[in-house]
């Protein structure tokens, strides 16, 4: 076991408990933030491991879970609005504790990669997880000023 798989295992089994406990208990507006923080946790674990294991691959779904991640949050946002509306989930340490995570992966697995396209891609997915989890954060928290129905 290297480094990298060590990191993905403690990132792993701390954002898993959390998110857990997240879902098992409390209001949906709670279990909509555990949602939002499984995104957070898994993507820079699959980064981490991808560079643990030598495996591009993992970088893909890593990619790929950034960009579906956030989408689902918004989509149970819309569909729990009532309920959510009595209940305003407000996790902002959490949301950028975790943005501040996934930022620290990326450029760590950015560094041992090297510049090239794999830097690229791994640009993107960490843009798209602290960008997407911060925008999702953001709707399940209250939504945007000015747009109808959150």
């Amino acid at each position: 076991m290297n480094g990298w798989v060590l990191a993905a295992t403690i990132l792993l089994g701390a954002g898993l408990a959390a998110t857990v406990w997240g879902v098992a208990s409390g209001p949906p507006a709670r279990r909509a933030v555990a949602q939002n923080l499984t995104t957070s946790v898994a993507c820079p674990s699959l980064l981490l491991l991808a560079e643990g294991y030598d495996r591009s691959s993992y970088v893909d779904l890593a990619l790929l879970l950034a960009l579906l991640g956030p989408v689902g949050t918004l989509v149970f946002a819309r569909l729990l609005a009532e309920d959510l509306a009595e209940t305003r989930a407000s996790a902002w340490r959490l949301t950028w504790a975790a943005a501040g995570v996934g930022a620290v992966v990326v450029v760590a697995v950015c560094v041992a990669q090297g510049p090239g396209r794999a830097m690229v891609k791994l640009l993107v997915t960490g843009a798209l997880l602290i960008g997407g989890n911060l925008v999702a954060s953001r709707a399940l928290a209250g939504g945007f000023r000015g747009v109808r129905g959150g």
